[in-house]
């Protein structure tokens, strides 16, 4: 436990006891996002965060409001909204903080499944036992956090002696990626059942493949529509304004006030929207790429 967790233990450990059972979403959710806290430490420092954000940020609002001579009334009412709304954005935004790992990591894994899966058949055709198959599937960094969700059934057989059967049901418990534990769960009936896991693999493999080309193939289509307002509404309207500015300057007599605004449009307006229009297919995109 780091000292800052530890000094927010001690401020607000004991008030939030009795508050944990709501919590509990969150609780799930720190377990599915590796985030090695335990729920009474993670709220006692999301409250000693925000409350600091209070103690800091009051003053300057105060000393800003001041400055600018806005009025008693306006300035009182304004410094206490912002120093209420602040501090309760960045609780909020703890809470959140979790679902957006596990978000992730889900993206992560179901990107990296239907190519893990391919290889873990391959490895099963040869009829290895369950825990040897996940062990060598364990060394190969590039399937990402299927390979770390791996890792983690190999680490409960060899260093906590758990069974194979055990370990990958643990595993299905807490991996946040549904299709991960459709698979996780396939496996474990297989090996129940006295199946061939190794055929199972291989048509789930298809299955996911199947799933993974049909995404592609929905993106590919949205992406033309993103494409086509993209340079409509970004492109073309920023050029259609700077000509229509630079005539209107023209008749002004060479306004400076439009010639900053035209500065501000291209070399400010179009780079930031083009870099969210970028962030935004990168997020949308099956690949995450």
């Amino acid at each position: 436990m780091s000292f800052y967790t530890k000094i927010s233990m001690k401020f607000f450990g004991k008030m939030i006891e009795p508050y944990l059972n709501y919590f509990s979403d969150l609780k799930d959710d720190l377990k599915k996002a590796r985030i090695g806290m335990s729920l009474e430490e993670y709220l006692s420092v999301a409250l000693m965060t925000s409350f600091l954000v209070f103690l800091l940020e009051m003053p300057m609002i105060a000393l800003i409001l001041a400055l600018l001579r806005l009025g008693f009334l306006f300035s009182f009412i304004t410094a206490i909204t912002i120093s209420i709304l602040l501090p309760l954005g960045f609780f909020i935004a703890f809470l959140n903080y979790p679902k957006l790992i596990v978000k992730d990591r889900v993206k992560s894994i179901e990107t990296a499944l239907p190519f893990a899966t391919t290889y873990l058949s391959t490895i099963a055709s040869s009829n290895l036992p369950a825990d040897q198959i996940f062990k060598i599937f364990s060394k190969f960094e590039e399937y990402g956090e299927v390979t770390k969700e791996v890792r983690n059934i190999v680490a409960d057989v060899e260093i906590l002696g758990a069974d194979v059967n055990t370990a990958i049901e643990k595993a299905a418990e807490r991996t946040p990626s549904k299709n991960f534990k459709e698979v996780l769960w396939g496996i474990l009936s297989t090996i129940r059942s006295g199946g061939n896991l190794g055929e199972y693999l291989r048509s789930k493999t298809r299955s996911l493949l199947q799933e993974y080309r049909r995404k592609l193939y929905e993106f590919s289509h949205s992406l033309t529509v993103y494409m086509e307002v993209y340079l409509t509404a970004l492109v073309v309207g920023a050029l259609f304004f700077i000509i229509l500015t630079s005539v209107m300057s023209g008749f002004a007599g060479g306004s400076i006030s439009l010639v900053f605004l035209q500065f501000i449009i291209v070399f400010f307006v179009v780079p930031l929207i083009s870099i969210a229009f970028i962030v935004f297919v990168k997020t949308i995109s099956p690949g995450g790429e």
